[in-house]
């Protein structure tokens, strides 16, 4: 579509993707190498509709605006059942977005453990994606059958070469719906690469690995990469990059909040952009009028409801630590511990209503106390947080935003967490001899409330 065609909001999106993503001004450098194509590359979205029409705008933006051939990919997790809307709709604006992107390029989704969640049978879901024009991988097996829902790994044209991408899912199988666990064989990670990835890659042109096994399982799939290939992963709800020799590794952002642009050269280098997605961005026509309709059907009055204030715009890192110290000050403790997954977006400025907030915190919960010695806490601070830049070795894949007043001049420390994290501890804070006991009274979504929104 040329610029003449473009309506003035088309060219302004045009102009924002262009400003946001420093690397797409130079994808065709007079004298630098040829660009084979770009992957516009997205994980975890979670049914995040107050950006589903944004992010196919500036999808459509970077497409329009780039010469270079495309592959749209989604790194799994398209749905979520805590939506209230997307569960009542049957998912229709997440279908509607899926059917969108084939029509802009060639589209795949590696199915992560949040696809099945509004239609059991993965089975479904592929034949669904399959009808829209999507190229769906996998390596999850239907454990009544013995038989893959997917392929492992495809081949598709990307330009004048071509593109093996293999798929793989993560293997913790009590994140997967409840009813469809039993039909679901997952291999390890890292097993499953060791055994598989080398076959599956052998003489392909260009390499794409999308993994939702999440950092921990990653970490043992990256060494057996062949030299050039383009990693994505999901599962996590991070986003960073990371250079392995000349291939490129990328955690691309959640809850529709960013997509990440892998620019692929003829010299084998790979360009890695992450672009954040304005909430407040003019949404595709394509999808405006379906959101707004979906929304205005399906939310009750309770749901609308406002339930306070937000003095600003939160990320998600920062909404993180805001929930901790809440529950910390819920509690009456000196620190406070979230799951990373716990949260879902970071929290909106202005008036937040039920709906908005069940997008920031998904799940409710009890409110969990332990006492540790002060030099515990101490440790246990260091392994949280790790939205901020830190070492590949050093990430754990799942994780807990913490805060913490000042406890210098005591002996121990109190604590507080979700009764998810304390089951789980060992996930969580990376030990298991913790002893937590339940705290009366306010829950975390409450004391979540409470401490982050003005009436």
């Amino acid at each position: 579509m040329s610029t003449s065609n473009l309506d003035r909001r088309r060219l302004f999106q045009l102009m924002a993707v262009a400003a946001a993503a420093p690397g797409l001004g130079a994808l065709a450098p007079a004298t630098g190498p040829r660009v084979l194509g770009r992957v516009l590359a997205m994980s975890d979205l979670h049914s995040a509709y107050e950006r589903t029409g944004q992010l196919l705008a500036a999808l459509e933006a970077e497409v329009e605006g780039s010469d270079a051939p495309h592959l749209i990919a989604i790194d799994g997790d398209i749905f979520e059942h805590g939506n209230v809307v997307s569960v009542r709709s049957s998912g229709a604006i997440d279908w509607a977005f899926l059917g969108e992107l084939p029509k802009l390029a060639p589209t795949v989704v590696n199915l992560g453990n949040h696809d099945n969640d509004l239609t059991p049978d993965l089975h479904e879901v592929v034949a669904r994606m399959r009808s829209l024009g999507i190229v769906v991988v996998s390596n999850i097996i239907d454990a009544r059958t013995g038989q893959p829902y997917a392929e492992a790994a495809v081949t598709v044209p990307l330009g004048q070469r071509s593109l093996r991408i293999v798929g793989a899912g993560t293997d913790s199988l009590n994140t997967y719906p409840k009813t469809s666990r039993d039909w679901l064989s997952i291999p390890e990670p890292g097993d499953w690469a060791k055994a598989n990835l080398t076959r599956l890659l052998d003489g392909a042109d260009l390499r794409l690995v999308m993994s939702h096994a999440g950092v921990a399982g990653d970490r043992d799939i990256l060494p057996l990469l062949p030299d050039g290939a383009l990693m994505i992963g999901g599962h996590n709800h991070l986003m960073f990059q990371h250079e392995q020799g000349r291939s490129a590794y990328a955690h691309t952002g959640s809850w529709s909040n960013a997509y990440t642009t892998a620019t692929l050269f003829e010299d084998g280098r790979i360009d890695v952009v992450s672009t954040a997605v304005d909430r407040d961005a003019a949404p595709s026509p394509r999808l405006a009028d379906l959101i707004a309709t979906t929304l205005a059907t399906h939310l009750t009055a309770e749901e609308k409801r406002v339930l306070g204030v937000s003095p600003r715009a939160l990320t998600l890192g920062e909404t993180g630590r805001a929930v901790a110290a809440a529950m910390a000050a819920a509690a009456g403790v000196e620190a406070g511990f979230i799951g990373h997954t716990t949260l879902g977006t970071g929290l909106p400025a202005g008036p937040v209503t039920r709906y908005d907030f069940d997008a920031v915190v998904r799940f409710d919960g009890k409110l969990m106390v332990a006492e540790v010695p002060v030099a515990r806490l101490a440790d246990l601070m260091a392994r949280a947080n790790q939205d901020r830049p830190m070492p590949l070795a050093e990430r754990s894949g799942d994780f807990v935003y913490g805060a913490a007043g000042d406890v210098a001049s005591r002996a121990t420390v109190r604590l507080v967490t979700t009764d998810w994290c304390a089951m789980n501890q060992g996930e969580y804070f990376g030990v298991t001899d913790l002893v937590f006991s339940p705290v009366p009274g306010v829950g975390v979504k409450a004391a979540a409330v409470s401490g982050l929104l003005r009436a």
